[in-house]
């Protein structure tokens, strides 16, 4: 019988204190997140890029970082996501057609919608919206333009913080004197 190798993800995540950092996500504003935008010569310091010399550093970086630029890494997927929409004209249409769609029902207060003879209730209205959005969202490429989304997000955001080195002031505070 073979063994399995199991592997402890709640050690993983933990040295990464990604549920912390959600956490206070949740909690702000869109206009409060983007306030402490940093400028992008700050952001993109090729100066301050170089390869961490081992994961302990890497670490170290990636969670000063992603505190540092959060607002940045958000504006960044912000980008990533219009530029997935633009690229993806079905996807954008579906979306579009359903908050349209919901708007003109939200219009309607509950009414039903009379088209000459034709007569459907407002929730008959709702299921047709719903059935022609998810058939549309099967069609679109939905879930490939979704993980691309993820994976490019994540290489940009994760890379920039693992090979971003911090401040001089910052890299000297952690350790003893």
């Amino acid at each position: 019988m073979a063994s399995r190798i199991q592997i402890p993800l709640d050690v993983l995540t933990s040295r990464l204190n990604i549920s912390d950092r959600f956490a206070g996500f949740r909690n702000t504003s869109l206009s409060s997140r983007f306030s402490n935008l940093r400028p992008v010569g700050e952001f993109c310091d090729f100066k301050r890029l170089s390869k961490p010399e081992n994961f302990s550093e890497m670490q170290s970086r990636v969670n000063y970082n992603l505190g540092h630029f959060s607002s940045n890494y958000a504006a960044c997927f912000f980008i990533l996501s219009i530029y997935a929409l633009v690229t993806s004209p079905l996807l954008l249409f579906d979306i579009v057609l359903l908050f349209a769609g919901l708007w003109l029902l939200g219009k309607m207060n509950g009414e039903d919608l009379v088209i000459g003879t034709f007569r459907a209730t407002s929730s008959q209205c709702y299921t047709a919206l719903l059935i022609t959005v998810a058939i549309l969202g099967l069609i679109a490429p939905t879930f490939s333009t979704l993980l691309w989304l993820l994976g490019a997000s994540g290489v940009v955001i994760i890379g920039h913080a693992a090979f971003m080195d911090k401040p001089i002031d910052e890299a000297f505070s952690g350790e003893a004197v």
